[in-house]
């Protein structure tokens, strides 16, 4: 089977893309206006070598609209860094609501930021989806619920990620979907460790 990505929009080739390739810029409900506040890497820290190093890297949440920052630094377990956890309606370091929800098909529908929406509504809009070779248990794609697989919900997804895509170019705190509140489901701590004396070892 070839295994080279495909400008047919009918077919998808997963490349084995992680949800963490996505972490670098998410999209939140402020906690200060409940306008749209935006969660990134602190400044001045160097590129991640790995797309993993995304989950242990200092964050800072900064909004445009009312000015709120705040800053975050991973745990330390021993001679580690403790990985934040991705997944969910909640962003894995400060555990704010996504910016980016809406109700779809029974169920919430969520994203990071734009190039995710843009990844999703490639891969549910496929009739034919091909997976890359490498570390499938890890891949975004082969992680997703079962509900956002089947073809009979394809339209309604699709729909949805459009909603989330228009979310995407509102900010005020009138703006924010319905469906971005906390729900607590953010999935179970796994306790990845990076060891430190690299980049992102703690302030403390």
């Amino acid at each position: 089977m070839d295994s080279e990505p495909s400008n047919d929009p009918t077919r998808h080739h997963d490349p084995g893309r992680m949800l963490a390739q996505f972490a670098d810029r998410i999209l939140v409900v402020c906690p200060r206006c409940g306008g749209c506040a935006l969660v990134v890497p602190r400044p001045g820290l160097p590129p991640p070598r790995y797309v993993t190093e995304l989950m242990f890297q200092p964050r800072r949440l900064a909004c445009g609209g009312c000015g709120a920052v705040a800053d975050w630094e991973p745990d330390v377990r021993g001679a580690g860094l403790v990985a934040a956890t991705l997944g969910g309606t909640e962003e894995p370091f400060f555990g704010r609501p996504l910016w980016l929800q809406t109700r779809c098909v029974g169920h919430v529908l969520w994203a990071y930021n734009e190039e995710h929406v843009d990844e999703l509504a490639a891969y549910v809009g496929a009739s034919l989806r091909e997976r890359g070779g490498t570390r499938p248990t890890r891949a975004m794609f082969a992680r997703l619920p079962a509900w956002m697989k089947r073809s009979e919900n394809r339209p309604g997804v699709l729909t949805g990620l459009e909603t989330l895509r228009v979310l995407a170019t509102r900010s005020a705190p009138a703006d924010r979907a319905d469906a971005s509140h906390e729900r607590g489901d953010r999935p179970r701590a796994y306790g990845a460790l990076y060891f430190r004396g690299g980049p992102y070892e703690g302030r403390s």
